[in-house]
């Protein structure tokens, strides 16, 4: 680690993941220049806000949700695409909250998340050998030799993307769209619709009733205009950290320095080397940061990341989301919650359930089953109890798009289903319906372990 920070300190540093092949270094150069001249996307106040919500779910007084694509794309970068998934996130968050009787933290994976880490650095066809696509941010999905070239005018192209989904996001969390009523008779109907409809039935008349109720004693939006908006937030993984440093600026009232590309980005499974590039650029931002932490981490590395990115211990600076598969959670997270709930680390617990339960099907298409993913949901909350820690929040890659990536749920889909709307560039989302049921089958998770704490303080 450098003795003294700034933005370009990782430089001298090894990083993992990002592309050492541009053809032009000068115009990188360049583009990096004129980025470090254009607005910001997010503010330090926003920033310095989330990181307060995020305290709150370290003392188990709020639970997170964190959702959005696998990995934005410019081709399909499309208002509709952006509203579904912010409507998905809201009719998720309504549920979660009513069911575990605590606000849920909105964070989108959305306006940012454009690069990738792949497993090799180059793809083969045939006997032709290219680069990977590595995201929109650097090069193109399409195979070929123009398209797989690194190319720096897509950090300008990603910065406006941003630019202009932030803008939206914005609109539709302070402009009424997000009204509470509206949010869940948009629930209502994926309950009729839904084969296993019945099922979520009793939750959502409840939460009917709760409405009803808070309309007959004068609590509308009319009255209260907080059921008109919420407070919703951006992140995404820091990858690509000359983009980073580029976007990172001294926040004028407080000295300090922040990554203005989102409120909270995160070091992936890949990236998180404790003397590398991305562990240095992350130790001097004051944004709110996360870690994924995967079955190979040890309980001692754990403790000396969390020491080099939150020296302070500061409650809601570090969010760590274990990404372990269905069968290996019960194997790995009990230890590495002893060990941070022994040395008395103040970081939040949530659970990424996508990436580790990743297969490739007969049909030849990387899909992920819905039912090891509630599963491996399921787990992290029991065992997070079991340990004395507060089971934090959920880290998932969804759409609000009506996509055939992730096989089960009510509607069963099946392999044979996955080529109907197999439409991600990267990884497998689950479909609007897949995730909405998550969320009621949670639901039910969270409101057994909330009476149960109820019965046991009543004892």
């Amino acid at each position: 680690m450098s003795p003294s920070w700034s933005p370009s300190t990782w430089r001298s540093l090894p990083g993992k993941h990002m592309p050492e092949d541009y053809p032009d270094a000068q115009s990188l150069a360049s583009v990096e220049q004129t980025l470090r001249g254009m607005p910001p996307l997010v503010f330090a106040g926003e920033a310095r806000r989330l990181k307060s919500l995020l305290a709150d779910v370290e003392a188990g007084r709020a639970f997170l949700l964190q959702g959005g694509d696998c990995a934005e794309s410019f081709k399909e970068f499309h208002a509709d695409n952006i509203r579904d998934t912010f409507r998905l996130i809201l009719q998720m968050a309504v549920v979660l909250t009513f069911a575990g009787g605590k606000p849920v933290v909105k964070v989108g994976r959305m306006a940012g998340q454009f690069a990738k880490p792949r497993s090799s650095a180059t793809e083969t066809v045939g006997d032709v050998t290219l680069p990977s696509y590595r995201g929109d941010i650097i090069n193109g999905m399409d195979f070929d030799a123009a398209s797989r070239t690194p190319d720096p005018q897509r950090l300008l192209q990603a910065y406006g993307q941003s630019a202009s989904t932030l803008n939206l996001l914005r609109a539709f969390a302070g402009g009424g769209y997000a009204d509470l009523h509206n949010i869940h008779r948009w629930t209502l109907g994926f309950v009729d619709d839904s084969p296993q409809g019945a099922r979520y039935r009793a939750l959502s008349e409840k939460i009917s009733e709760a409405l009803a109720f808070m309309a007959a004693i004068g609590v509308t939006p009319e009255s209260h205009p907080d059921l008109h908006r919420v407070e919703f937030f951006t992140s995404h993984e820091a990858l690509l950290l000359g983009f980073e440093e580029a976007m990172t600026r001294v926040d004028s009232t407080s000295g300090d320095w922040y990554d203005t590309s989102a409120h909270l980005l995160w070091i992936g499974e890949r990236t998180r080397q404790p003397d590398g590039a991305h562990v240095e650029f992350f130790r001097g931002i004051r944004n709110p940061i996360g870690m994924k932490v995967g079955p190979t981490l040890e309980a001692d590395e754990l403790l000396r990341l969390i020491e080099i990115l939150n020296p302070d211990n500061e409650p809601g600076r570090l969010t760590l989301y274990g990404r372990f598969g269905h069968d290996k959670i019960a194997g790995r997270l009990p230890g590495l919650l002893k060990a941070t709930r022994a040395a008395g680390a103040r970081v939040v617990w949530a659970i990424d359930p996508m990436h580790g339960n990743t297969l490739t099907a007969a049909t030849g298409y990387k899909t992920r089953p819905f039912d090891r993913i509630l599963s491996e949901v399921k787990s992290f909350v029991e065992i997070c109890r079991a340990e004395g820690v507060h089971p934090g929040g959920v880290h998932l890659e969804m759409t609000g798009q009506n996509v055939t990536e992730c096989l089960g749920g009510a509607r069963a889909l099946s392999e044979g289903d996955l080529a109907d709307r197999y439409h991600t560039h990267c990884d497998p989302r689950l479909n609007g319906e897949q995730a909405l049921e998550l969320a009621f089958l949670v639901a039910e998770k969270l409101k057994e372990e909330r009476l149960a704490e109820v019965l046991k303080r009543a004892v």
